[in-house]
């Protein structure tokens, strides 16, 4: 069977086959709703990031801060470099950045997922409004098919 792609008046479609395709939709909303709030995620975690790369500044320099050596287990420490950073750049690779070179990288993936996001919100709503009207389309189907023919 092809997975040509080809259009398909969703009234010609019977209550079984309406209610597979109003499955799929669903599925594929969820898939979407699931990656908006992953993509939420990750902005916040850039955000962040933006802030602690602003609180290295030379008023911090003789403060212990607390390292982290895994999630849940810290070492006390003291910065010894105030104008450098090391930036996880993705897949296990570390640079060196200077603390604006560091806030530019963080803030243009931040600008890069609001970009997404918007575009995953659109698409979201055109996915809610294409249920919402298989729904109504599926409930009325089932509704003329109980009524008795006269």
């Amino acid at each position: 069977m092809s997975q040509g792609s080809q259009t398909v008046n969703v009234n010609d479609l019977d209550v079984a086959q309406l209610a597979d395709v109003r499955k799929q939709l669903e599925d594929e909303l969820n898939h979407l709703t699931n990656s908006f709030a992953q993509l939420k995620q990750a902005q916040a975690k850039f955000k962040a990031c933006m802030e602690n790369v602003r609180e290295v500044k030379p008023e911090n320099a003789d403060k212990t801060i607390l390292v982290p050596l895994t999630n849940s287990l810290y070492v006390p420490g003291k910065l010894s470099d105030l104008d450098h950073v090391i930036v996880d750049i993705g897949t296990g690779y570390y640079v060196e950045k200077t603390r604006p070179q560091a806030l530019k990288h963080y803030s243009e993936k931040v600008q890069y997922i609001h970009a997404n996001l918007e575009t995953l919100e659109d698409t979201i709503t055109k996915k809610r409004d294409n249920m919402a009207y298989l729904t109504n389309l599926l409930q009325q189907k089932i509704q003329a098919q109980a009524q008795p023919k006269s």
